[in-house]
């Protein structure tokens, strides 16, 4: 590939099915940067582990989780995608940096604390080192751009500070990435969508998955709060926006506007526009499904695929790492 291409990185946690907010906040949008960026993608099972798992479904979301990149448009002949864990030197330098980094600036990631409050009875020391494991991830491939949405903008600066710690301690060794921000806002969830993300720790209820079949997409979509029209306000109520939002996104420009329309003549039928909106989602993502099970149905295929792209990670890993041994003092 091209050297004058920018580096991107980016990974996902294996923890389950991908719902609309994991596309259209983070996949969608590699798919796109795969043709014109030099990409590494990659599931990130590590950081999996500093959540509550069942170790006996594991290996079997990380494979369904290589199924659904794929079938959503992830290229291996155009990107690098590989499983966190069969690329050990990311480990390696993630302690490197434990060495550089100060207390002060791992303790203030915000994340770190929501998560804390969030799994109370599970505060791990790889909960509170996530973000310098991330630093590794992104560092270890020269990576010089990261997608991310709001939320993550804290882990990649960071990553700039722990890039500019080892620079001025060791050498000049690598660039200081910038955070690629998401055009997407944030996905709200069909039962919550004022004031919560949809998100899998909140419940399948709270969540469109892409493979949700069309009846189970109806039949979610039916539990949202409606309002009665136009309020004379200027505002849908939260439940009705999110729908729109939706429509917008999946639906066609004349389903659109026929609804909208309908809202402002007070005509509206949200048993139509509740099925209209699972109708536009189960349709984008039909061919997803169909090509996801393709691919789940021959696992040997899947496996030698994440093992190449193991391959063509390392090779980029182990070049980084003997730079860094070197410059540290490790080796010669």
């Amino acid at each position: 590939m091209p050297s004058n291409k920018e580096i991107i990185i980016s990974g996902i946690k294996p923890t389950g099915r991908l719902h609309i907010g994991n596309y259209l906040g983070a996949i969608k949008q590699w798919v796109e940067l795969q043709h014109s960026h030099t990409c590494y993608f990659f599931i990130a099972d590590w950081h999996s582990m500093t959540d509550v798992y069942d170790p006996k479904t594991r290996y079997q979301e990380v494979l369904d989780m290589a199924a659904s990149l794929l079938a959503l448009g992830i290229d291996t002949d155009a990107s690098t995608l590989f499983v966190q864990s069969r690329v050990l030197e990311h480990t390696e330098l993630c302690w490197i940096f434990n060495t550089i980094t100060p207390m002060a600036y791992a303790e203030r990631m915000t994340q770190y604390k929501d998560q804390a409050q969030a799994q109370k009875k599970n505060v791990n020391v790889g909960l509170f080192d996530y973000p310098v494991l991330q630093a590794a991830d992104i560092l270890i491939y020269k990576a010089t751009a990261v997608p991310v949405g709001k939320d993550q903008v804290q882990h990649v600066e960071l990553t700039r500070d722990i890039a500019r710690f080892f620079n001025s301690r060791f050498g000049k060794t690598f660039s200081e990435p910038k955070a690629l921000l998401t055009a997407t806002e944030k996905v709200m969830s069909p039962l919550d969508p004022e004031k919560k993300k949809m998100s899998k720790s909140l419940g399948d209820a709270h969540c469109l998955y892409l493979d949700d079949a069309p009846g189970a997409l109806q039949q979610k979509l039916r539990r949202v709060v409606t309002d009665t029209g136009p309020s004379g306000k200027g505002r849908k109520s939260p439940g009705v926006e999110n729908l729109f939002a939706l429509l917008n996104i999946f639906g066609s420009i004349a389903r659109v506007q026929a609804f909208e329309l309908a809202y402002a003549e007070g005509t509206i039928r949200y048993a139509e526009l509740k099925n209209a909106v699972a109708d536009a989602i189960a349709s984008s993502f039909a061919e997803f499904r169909k090509k996801k099970e393709k691919i789940l149905a021959d696992t040997v295929s899947l496996e030698r695929l994440l093992e190449q792209g193991a391959v063509r990670a390392q090779k980029i890993a182990r070049d980084t790492m003997r730079e860094v041994r070197k410059k540290t003092g490790l080796s010669n």
